[in-house]
């Protein structure tokens, strides 16, 4: 099994407020890994040095074999599109967008993810993603006039679409009750695996965590000082 990231003594600080250290850690193909810890950690922080949104001051980072590091922040930014599916605490759909236009919008901006479909239409994949979720009456109507549960939703199968390698999800559960953070996660996880994607999902929620193949502890990765 291959690695899809490898990670060492990587760090960032805000400020000298807050600093964080990864000094080693390796992530293999198609894992589904939960990361848990409390409030304010670093758990965000962490995905964001990961998703090159947050830029490590040292350190070696390696995703998909490529020298993650050393890239531009143009480069970056591809990288990500190409090979990342993010699902953010903050949803960051496009309000002027459909349900469906939100979710096919990583096949306009990249080309790779589009090829992944392997010849299926573009509009069916979304509309398959989103009936699975529970969204299928919904593929033409306003991000704007869904509840919160159902906006959190678009926002996974956005990420989804287009089989990236690396699946990761900050929080994504925050607005769902039980049995929805439950059917959320077991749905996450089986088309994770149908993608032959590694998911990497990050909550303080521990009653999560034997839905993955894999839990850690935030402390047991990383190193943290305020």
């Amino acid at each position: 099994m291959s690695a899809v990231l490898e990670l060492e003594n990587l760090s960032f600080s805000y400020d000298g407020v807050f600093s964080l250290r990864l000094p080693l850690w390796k992530i293999q193909a198609g894992e589904s890994i939960f990361i848990h810890g409390p409030s304010g950690s670093g758990k965000s922080t962490l995905l964001g040095m990961i998703a090159g949104i947050h830029r490590s001051a040292t350190g070696v980072f390696r995703i998909l074999g490529e020298d993650f590091q050393s890239m531009s922040s143009g480069q970056r930014d591809r990288f990500r599109a190409d090979h990342m599916g993010i699902i953010f605490q903050q949803f960051n759909l496009i309000p002027y967008l459909s349900v469906l236009e939100n979710v096919l919008l990583p096949l306009d901006i990249s080309s790779k993810r589009f090829k992944r479909l392997d010849g299926r239409s573009p509009r069916v994949e979304a509309e398959s993603i989103l009936s699975s979720l529970g969204l299928g009456d919904l593929v033409r109507r306003s991000v704007l006039h869904l509840s919160v549960g159902q906006q959190q939703r678009v926002a996974i199968a956005r990420a989804l679409i287009g089989k990236p390698e690396l699946i990761i999800a900050d929080e994504p559960t925050s607005a769902l009750d039980a049995d929805q953070k439950l059917n959320f996660i077991d749905l996450l996880v089986t088309h994770s695996k149908a993608s032959h994607s590694t998911l990497l999902f990050v909550s303080h929620d521990r009653g999560l965590e034997n839905r993955f193949a894999r839990s850690l502890s935030l402390g047991s990765i990383v190193e943290t000082k305020r």
